[in-house]
């Protein structure tokens, strides 16, 4: 089984809908979807993660199941005081910070200790988001154990999952066991960036997720209005 993972398209988040920008993106995304033959279609509740897939379940004749676990993570969740008592989301903690002052080797279990995460509702996000991601995958018949997956039920399928940065960072976290702190630090998002993990059906009967590639904007040079990340700088 392939799962893509896509970012939305550029929003207006006041309406959580697309931006005419957006709107061409998801376009150009859909074509791209299409093109590698999407067997199954899933998003967030979201209406920017919603309108972003519309193309591709259009192009693909496919209806989208909606993932109320892949909602984009809520202020509840993001908001942090660090380092200056100012409430803030947890994406504008200076990227340095993550990394200095022994933060760069906080493993996995003692991630959300770094700065700003610790000071923030990131714990309950990550759990529900991981929850959620272990049922999704079990229900794909990929179940997870001791750190591997049980296969059972082998597929073939390319399943798409549209949703948000935040949700997709923590899904890249999840999966591949990498520090949720060192995610945040390193790993941007694209709007409309498609993301694509490979569960190889091996003969063990177990998999490990692999990534394949990571916020892949080809689509944009080849159907998109530019090739600039999240519409400021040119890639």
């Amino acid at each position: 089984m392939l799962l893509y993972i896509i970012r939305h398209g550029d929003p207006d988040y006041e309406t959580d809908s697309l931006t005419e920008r957006g709107i061409a993106q998801a376009e150009a995304v859909g074509k791209r979807l299409a093109a590698s033959g999407i067997d199954r279609v899933f998003c967030s509740p979201m209406g920017r993660a919603r309108q972003t897939a519309e193309p591709t379940c259009r192009l693909l004749g496919l209806e989208y199941t909606v993932e109320p676990w892949s909602h984009e993570i809520g202020d509840e969740h993001r908001l942090t005081p660090y380092p200056d008592g100012k409430l803030k989301s947890v994406s504008l903690v200076d990227r340095v910070d993550l990394r200095r002052d022994g933060a760069m080797d906080l493993d996995f279990d003692h991630a959300l200790e770094a700065p700003g995460f610790s000071t923030s509702g990131m714990q309950d996000a990550l759990e529900k988001i991981s929850a959620g991601c272990r049922d999704f995958l079990t229900r794909l018949g990929y179940v997870e154990e001791d750190g591997v997956y049980r296969i059972t039920t082998p597929s073939d399928d390319k399943v798409a999952l549209f949703c948000h940065a935040g949700t997709g960072r923590i899904l890249i976290s999840h999966l591949l066991h990498i520090p949720l702190h060192l995610v945040w630090a390193g790993f941007n998002y694209n709007h409309t960036g498609v993301t694509v993990i490979e569960f190889k059906n091996q003969k063990t009967g177990f998999t490990v997720p692999r990534m394949l590639c990571y916020s892949d904007t080809s689509h944009l040079y080849a159907h998109g209005p530019d090739m600039k990340y999240c519409g400021r700088t040119e890639i």
